[in-house]
Parts: C-alpha cells; sequence; structure tokens
C-alpha cells in the first residue's frame, strides 16, 4: 500500500484534508446508496442488481461484453445478477443484429421503472448538492472524480460526453 505522503499533491493540501476526503467518500456513498437499498431488498436484489440496471438503462443495447468491461466482475457473477433480472421480467436479452452470438440487453417497461425508481432520490440528492455547491465546484468535484479513476478508457469515456454535451449546449439541472 502506497504511502500518502510519497503521493504528490497541491501545495495546500494536507495529508488530513486528504484523509478527510476519503472519509467524507465513504459517508456520501453510504448516503447515496441508502434509499435504493431500501428498493432493492424489497425485490432481494443488491447493489450489483442495481448497477446492471443503471448501465443498461444507461446504454440501451449494450453486449453482455461492453456490461463486463465496465463492471469489472466476472462473468459467472453477471449471469448470476443477470439471469435473476431477466427471469423476473426486468431485462431482456436480444441477438446481436451483425453478430448474432452477441447478446443486447435493455430495460422492460418494468426495468425502466425500478430503474426510476433506483436513480430518482439519487439524482435529487446529487441535484441538490449541485445547486448548493455552484457551476465551479461541480467542475472542480468532477475533475476530482476523474482524477480518482484509474482507467484512461473510464476517463475518455466521461471526456467524449462532455464534449458531446458542449456541442449541443449541454444540459441543465
Amino acid at each position: 500500500m502506497p504511502d500518502i505522503k510519497s503521493f504528490v499533491v497541491a501545495p495546500a493540501t494536507t495529508e488530513d484534508e486528504v484523509r478527510q476526503g476519503i472519509e467524507l467518500l465513504f459517508f456520501a456513498y453510504r448516503d447515496f446508496t441508502a434509499e435504493p437499498d431500501t428498493i432493492l431488498a424489497q425485490h432481494d436484489f443488491g447493489r450489483a442488481h442495481h448497477r446492471v440496471i443503471h448501465f443498461v438503462g444507461r446504454h440501451p443495447q449494450m453486449t453482455v461484453g461492453e456490461l463486463l468491461g465496465i463492471l469489472r466482475i466476472t462473468k459467472q457473477s453477471l449471469s448470476r445478477v443477470l439471469g435473476q433480472l431477466v427471469q423476473q421480467g426486468f431485462i431482456i436479452q436480444s441477438p446481436g443484429v451483425q453478430d448474432r452470438r452477441q447478446r443486447l440487453l435493455d430495460l422492460t417497461a418494468k426495468g425502466r421503472e425500478l430503474e426510476r425508481q433506483l436513480s430518482e432520490p439519487q439524482r435529487a440528492r446529487v441535484a441538490n448538492a449541485y445547486h448548493q455547491a455552484g457551476p465551479r465546484a461541480v467542475q472542480g468535484f468532477r475533475k476530482v472524480l476523474l482524477g480518482i479513476i484509474a482507467d484512461e478508457d473510464d476517463r475518455r469515456r466521461f471526456e467524449r460526453m462532455s464534449a458531446e454535451r458542449g456541442a449541443d449546449g449541454g444540459s441543465s439541472i
């Protein structure tokens, strides 16, 4: 485990501030997931189900391979979670157009409703925090989160999204 003192940080950033940032992430994540966890429990689902519902909802027609790449879980783990979601009618799988071996994933109407229920309190929480912090803080927060993401391809995904939003004027909260 690397020593925190070996990292190059901005001169105004102390070790205590970095540790406090880590602690804030833990508390924020706890509260960010609390309401969805309650909804998931009603279906005997966990956070892995939530992540699948989220990404399939955000990226309709995504392949199982793409989902595996994002989640970085084993095929066996995804198979169990995805199997439950398909069996209970939240997700449908269809063969790929170009390659029939591919499985394309989409939310059903029932799945879209569950995604809405799960994300609504999270969207409200983030929108409220953004509103309170202001646009400059939101941009700074985004930079911090991008800096935490280790994978260059994952960071580029968000850079592309920002560029696309900038081209069409973006959206407001």
